[in-house]
C-alpha cells in the first residue's frame, strides 16, 4: 500500500497497525461512496484518486463542498463512525479512488495509543473546518461572479496544474446555478483574458 509515502506523518508503529486492521477499497468512477442518512461502518483515508462531497438541500438540489484526494482523510466519517451518526452529505468518486477503511472499532484505541494518529485527526478538522468556512463566506457574501471565480481557483489550485476538466453544466449544479449564467460569466472571464474555454475544459491564464 506504501503507507508511509502518501502518510509521511505516520511513524512505523502506526503504519504496521493500520495495515493490519484495514482494509484496502476500489471505487470505480462515479460511484456513490457516501449517502445522506447513512451509518459509517468504517473511516476512509484516500490512496488514490479524488473524492467530491456534496451537501444535499430537501428539494434536492446539490451544493459542492470539496474534494478528498491522496493523503486525505474524510473528516465527517471520522466524526459519524465515533459518535454512530449518519451521514449529512454524500459523497462520489470522480476518479477511480482506492481507499484504506478503518473499522470504527480501532477508532479510540488509535486515538489513544498512536499520538501521531491523533493529531493527524485534529489536522484534518482543522482544515476542512477552515474550507467550509470559505465556502460559507462565499454562499452568503458574495456576489455569482465572485463565487465563481472562487470555485474556478479552487479547481486549479486542487490539480495543480492550469487546465481543468469540467462541464458548464457541473459547474452550474456545483454552485447552485443555472448552466446559463455559469457559461455567461466563464466568457465574461474567457473576455478578460483571464481563463480559456475550449470543450469541457478550461484553462488557467491569469485568474
Amino acid at each position: 500500500m506504501c503507507l508511509e509515502q502518501i502518510f509521511p506523518q505516520f511513524d512505523t508503529d502506526l503504519i504496521k497497525h493500520l495495515e493490519s486492521i484495514g482494509n484496502v477499497v476500489v471505487f470505480e468512477e462515479g460511484a456513490m461512496m457516501m449517502r445522506p442518512g447513512q451509518y459509517f461502518k468504517y473511516s476512509l483515508l484516500i490512496l488514490d484518486g479524488r473524492v467530491k462531497l456534496y451537501r444535499e438541500g430537501e428539494d434536492g438540489e446539490e451544493f459542492f463542498l470539496y474534494y478528498l484526494e491522496k493523503g486525505n482523510a474524510c473528516a465527517l466519517s471520522m466524526i459519524c463512525a465515533t459518535k454512530n451518526e449518519t451521514s449529512a452529505v454524500k459523497a462520489k468518486a470522480v476518479t477511480p479512488v482506492k481507499a484504506l477503511t478503518i473499522p470504527i472499532q480501532y477508532m479510540d484505541g488509535l486515538m489513544k495509543d498512536h499520538r501521531q494518529w491523533y493529531y493527524f485527526v485534529l489536522e484534518t478538522y482543522r482544515a476542512r473546518f477552515n474550507e467550509l468556512l470559505e465556502v460559507i463566506d462565499q454562499v452568503a457574501f458574495h456576489s455569482m461572479d465572485q463565487k465563481l471565480e472562487f470555485y474556478l481557483k479552487r479547481q486549479f489550485d486542487s490539480v495543480g496544474g492550469k487546465n481543468i476538466v469540467v462541464t458548464h453544466q457541473e459547474i452550474a449544479d456545483d454552485l447552485n446555478s443555472s448552466r446559463e449564467v455559469i457559461s455567461r460569466l466563464l466568457k465574461k472571464l474567457e473576455t478578460q483574458k483571464r481563463i480559456s474555454i475550449s470543450r469541457n475544459e478550461i484553462v488557467r491564464l491569469s485568474l
